[in-house]
């Protein structure tokens, strides 16, 4: 049985609001990552990409140009060109860090680093703020159903939604 909360006009009503809200903050997240782009003179695209290698830097798992692929949805062969135009600017560099001489690792190079803090440090500042305003248990809970919402996209793009050839209209529930 659900709960109905007749002061925000129940159940449906409230997730609504909440499923309004996550778009608005996916679009306001997308338009962020334009004016990344557009602050360092890159193609989206190419933002997005370094969006994402500084990420799993500052996070200690820095990316290979395969993970990168599947972050930023592009094919392995559309990444190497992302990631040539990004070296060729001096954006980011490609290292062989690994025992394993094969697998590359990718780092920004020092140059983007302060530029980029410059771009994301009032970000980080702000988000730091908000979160700040909620108990652990409450941001243990939001944090959970993210990963929920998360790992039920991932299931429906995978299983659901699979790329068609252009021209050809995917139907939800198939699997060709």
């Amino acid at each position: 049985m659900t709960k109905e909360n007749p002061a925000s006009g129940g159940l449906e009503v409230q997730r609504d609001r909440l499923m309004d809200g996550l778009r608005a903050f996916g679009a306001n997240y997308t338009e962020f990552t334009q004016r990344f782009a557009t602050w360092l003179g890159l193609h989206s695209t190419d933002a997005a990409a370094l969006a994402e290698i500084l990420y799993a830097e500052d996070k200690g798992s820095p990316l290979s140009p395969a993970r990168l692929s599947e972050r930023i949805s592009l094919s392995s062969g559309a990444t190497t060109i992302l990631l040539n135009r990004l070296e060729v600017a001096g954006h980011v560099v490609r290292t062989r860090e690994h025992t394993d001489r094969r697998i590359v690792t990718l780092r920004s190079s020092p140059d983007i680093r302060p530029r980029a803090e410059e771009f994301f440090g009032p970000y980080a500042e702000r988000m730091a703020a908000e979160m700040s305003q909620y108990t652990p248990a409450q941001l243990q809970q939001f944090e959970d159903f993210i990963n929920h919402l998360r790992r039920t996209m991932d299931s429906l793009l995978t299983n659901e939604y699979q790329e068609h050839r252009p021209g050809t209209r995917p139907s939800p529930g198939s699997k060709t």
